[in-house]
């Protein structure tokens, strides 16, 4: 599979390399080419057109539009769907109307991707994912680089040199402060559950163990009993069966395990509401081990799509403590969340009690890289009113009433990814073969095989329906 950010990219000795960039927009012979898909084909169709090339746009093709579409003067296809199925589908009914035709697909999951680079040569895969995560990292770890990559030999940070106009590519190593954080945020994570129901059970566990521990104590201590003996009576007690003997004379230790046992009435409710509420409720969120929420250092990533499910691994690969916020409880990837080890809370993020219990105030950044623009500003103006200092990124660009950005910027530090994708798929369908895309101010750069970076021109999206 190929992707913007794979190890063959970029050299094994990366000490300190600058690249030159040229400052000429892509231009040459007019081509015709077929795209396949919405929003990001509407983008990837006006970047076609802007450099003098033909297009034919077409949202679901049938399998005769398709063959009636694809005729010899075509020199491309771009296959580019939210759903890998479909996106599947169409790129081998491509290759076998056109074998060998060149042919860019959008496909999030890499399994997929490896199997048909494998079977259909010609093939090259990417995601809006793949080409964003790198973008997005450097801005929530390092706002100065403007990218962050992964390489053979570890990672490296992409910055712009004003000096010479020159993109420096240097090794990275996260801050020794970064991970200091992002470890103690972790430990103190264990066993402070940001949700009710957790608190609740976690509770009622506390009381059991705290009436077994005293009945256990008094027994050796007072009445002499044997460890394992006392362990077995108190054990009784919180079983509310009561102890085997009155252990003496007196009335102290009766009066004791008759209260014990009726505490031990109260935390059983205790516990038991809690562990329903917490089997019944949507949560991927741990209360001990690697998905317990994270309580300083870390990045807050709200939307759990294909980039921010993405961005959270890149993440956790670096050291840093993450957390995930998706309102969505039948959101697709919430069950590989949970397998990679991604802790999420499933809640509303522009709710302002949610984002303070998700500890703003000590978080590193927050990455609101939802699908939608608008319910990312709103995100980013409540978490901008709970933690006034924090680091804010934002993801915005791919809705057609927010063309112009740069009005967003003292919200936070924003990123089109539309943008960024529709350069990269042209980029590729024009055979330049990209290794990646870079923003910086309002250029487009275009990574290329030698390491040279050219201007790439921003476009309009096609009007076509």
């Amino acid at each position: 599979m190929s992707a913007p950010d794979s190890s063959e990219n970029f050299p094994t000795d990366i000490s300190s390399t600058a690249s030159s960039l040229t400052d000429t927009s892509p231009t040459g012979p007019s081509r015709h080419f077929v795209v396949i898909g919405g929003d990001m084909a509407r983008r990837v169709c006006g970047s076609l057109q802007a450099t003098g090339h033909l297009v034919k746009h077409l949202a679901q093709p049938t399998d005769e539009e398709l063959r009636g579409a694809l005729h010899d003067d075509v020199a491309g296809a771009a296959v580019l769907l939210d759903d890998d199925a479909e996106s599947l589908r169409y790129a081998l009914a491509v290759e076998h109307i056109r074998p060998s035709l060149r042919l860019v697909v959008s496909i999030f999951d890499r399994t997929v991707g490896e199997q048909l680079v494998r079977y259909v040569p010609n093939c090259r895969v990417t995601s809006p994912a793949d080409v964003a995560a790198p973008v997005l990292l450097a801005a929530c770890l390092q706002p100065g680089l403007l990218a962050l990559t992964h390489t053979s030999g570890g990672h490296a940070g992409i910055s712009w040199n004003g000096d010479d106009g020159s993109v420096r590519r240097e090794p990275y190593r996260t801050p020794r402060s970064l991970t200091y954080q992002a470890r103690i945020g972790k430990i103190r994570g264990q066993f402070r559950p940001h949700d009710g129901s957790s608190r609740i059970m976690l509770t009622g566990i506390a009381g059991l163990f705290a009436v077994l521990l005293s009945d256990w104590t008094l027994l050796v201590t007072f009445h002499h009993r044997p460890p394992v003996e006392a362990l077995f009576d108190a054990t009784r007690t919180v079983a509310t069966v009561g102890p085997v003997s009155a252990h003496g004379e007196g009335l102290a230790y009766p009066v004791f395990a008759i209260v014990a046992m009726l505490i031990t009435l109260v935390f059983t409710a205790v516990f038991t509401a809690g562990m329903v509420d917490r089997l019944l409720a949507p949560r991927s969120v741990g209360i001990v081990g690697p998905r317990a929420q994270p309580r300083a250092g870390h990045v807050v990533v709200v939307g759990l799509g294909q980039v921010g499910l993405r961005l959270c691994t890149r993440l956790q690969e670096l050291g840093v403590g993450v957390v995930a916020l998706e309102r969505n409880p039948a959101a697709p990837n919430l069950r590989l969340a949970k397998a990679l080890g991604v802790p999420v809370v499933v809640a509303d993020a522009k709710d302002r009690f949610v984002l303070r219990e998700l500890g703003l105030g000590k978080a590193q950044a927050l990455a609101a890289v939802a699908s939608d623009d608008l319910d990312n500003i709103a995100v980013s103006v409540t978490a901008r009113a709970v933690a006034p200092e924090l680091h804010v990124v934002m993801r915005a660009g791919d809705h057609e009433a927010i063309e112009e950005t740069r009005s967003l910027f003292r919200i936070g530090q924003v990123h089109d990814l539309g943008s960024l994708t529709s350069a990269y798929t042209t980029a590729g369908l024009t055979g330049m073969r990209p290794q990646g895309v870079l923003a910086h101010d309002k250029r487009l750069l275009v990574e290329l095989p030698d390491g040279e970076f050219i201007t790439w021109p921003h476009a309009e999206r096609c009007d076509h329906p």
